[in-house]
């Protein structure tokens, strides 16, 4: 009897520019991270805000997401939220950061610090726009 396994969609993706910026820090940080911890929390006008903290370790439901020496550490309670995100860094004139581009996200407040976000539908793929 064969068994036909499905591939699980990747969570995140990383640009090369967030992966670089991401291993530079790792590497000035040391062993004192174990990668970059994303999330994603009530609040802001919109209703949803991504969070990001160095996370020490691994914890046990955590998602793991490596790519090229740089490593996504997700919150399980996020991960419906940021199924099929790619995470960049952009350099401007007057700022450089971390974006999320996430086919879940329905909308933006003005300022750009909190999001809409539905949950990813079934199977994984984004969810529909209304």
């Amino acid at each position: 009897m064969t068994t036909i396994q499905s591939a699980r969609p990747k969570v995140m993706t990383m640009t090369d520019a967030a992966v670089r910026r991401i291993k530079s820090i790792m590497a000035q940080k040391g062993d004192a991270v174990a990668g970059l911890k994303i999330g994603v929390k009530k609040g802001g006008c919109a209703g949803m805000e991504y969070t990001m903290s160095w996370a020490e370790r691994v914890e046990k439901l955590d998602e793991v997401v490596e790519q090229d020496g740089a490593r996504l550490i997700i919150d399980p309670a996020a991960i419906l939220y940021l199924i099929g995100t790619e995470v960049d860094f952009k350099t401007d004139k007057l700022a450089s950061g971390f974006v999320f581009n996430n086919p879940n996200q329905q909308s933006a407040c003005g300022c750009g610090e909190s999001v809409n976000l539905l949950p990813a539908a079934p199977g994984g793929w984004p969810a529909a726009k209304s």
